[in-house]
């Protein structure tokens, strides 16, 4: 009889445990398809568009559409350097991309760490303005830097392309709720210690916000490196375009019948950010999971 009771109540529990095992595999399974179709979208844009570079002028344009070229043709990517200053082009978006990073890193970091750790008279009025700008539209801006750039007798230069962007708003705001989690008592131990507020920034502080900062530059960078609206407008020489311009000019100059030769600028317009994006994405993971104290 004891044997029978115990063989009646393990039953159940063999039942619940097989009925969790299937569940957790189902689910995981279920999280792996889905996982791996967005994957699939997200991927197959821009292998369609290497492939596409890589396809002769014809058979780009073939209908239906073949996904794996015939055959191997590298020779849109010289094409595209033909076409126009590509080199100028990409020198000036290096410069440009690198002025305002570094100039981003300047004022935010002391920004958000004032913001965060100082106490004063209209701290919480001047941080709300700050978020305040990012709530504007760029459009609203437009005009008014536009007259001021031409006041200031900046146009048609690399200036206007830097200038309006030495500061970003989000990137002291997302600054600020890092260096928020990060004790007090840090900083007044490296105080203690001796150290001044520069050195306790550069030592204490940007080891730990390393990842957020990494953030806030790989966003600024992807922004300015595909900005083309506003070095359209503030530059009319071909020898201040950047490479966006100079990608989008291919269109006008190819026309229609020669998408590889679009999609190979297209590929050399990319091919930074996906770079970056992948040496950095262990940071990306780790900002958005940065606690203060490891």
């Amino acid at each position: 009889m004891d044997r029978v009771g115990r063989t009646s109540v393990q039953q159940p529990e063999i039942s619940r445990n097989l009925v969790f095992k299937l569940r957790k595999h189902a689910g995981l399974a279920i999280e792996s398809i889905l996982l791996s179709v967005l994957a699939i979208l997200f991927v197959f844009p821009f292998l369609w568009m290497v492939l596409t570079a890589l396809k002769s002028p014809e058979e780009a344009l073939i209908f239906p559409p073949t996904l794996m070229p015939q055959t191997w043709n590298f020779q849109s990517f010289a094409e595209v350097w033909q076409s126009g200053p590509f080199g100028t082009y990409l020198t000036n978006s290096v410069v440009i991309v690198a002025a305002i990073l570094a100039a981003q890193l300047i004022t935010a970091v002391p920004s958000a760490y004032v913001f965060a750790k100082y106490r004063f008279t209209g701290k919480e009025f001047l941080f709300l303005l700050v978020l305040l700008t990012m709530i504007i539209p760029s459009q609203l801006t437009f005009v008014p830097l536009y007259l001021m750039m031409s006041e200031w007798q900046l146009l048609d230069s690399l200036v206007p392309l830097i200038l309006p962007f030495v500061v970003t708003p989000f990137g002291i705001f997302l600054l600020r709720q890092q260096i928020l989690q990060i004790p007090d008592e840090l900083f007044e131990a490296a105080k203690i210690d001796g150290a001044g507020e520069g050195r306790t920034m550069y030592h204490v502080l940007l080891p730990m916000i390393k990842p957020a900062v990494v953030t806030v530059m790989l966003l600024s960078f992807i922004t300015h490196w595909n900005d083309y609206f506003w070095p359209l407008v503030m530059t009319n020489t071909m020898e201040l375009r950047t490479l966006p311009l100079g990608v989008a000019n291919l269109k006008g100059l190819e026309g229609n019948s020669k998408w590889n030769v679009v999609m190979a600028g297209n590929c050399i317009l990319a091919l930074p950010l996906l770079i970056l994006f992948m040496l950095n994405s262990k940071r990306l993971k780790e900002s958005i999971a940065f606690t203060g104290v490891k």
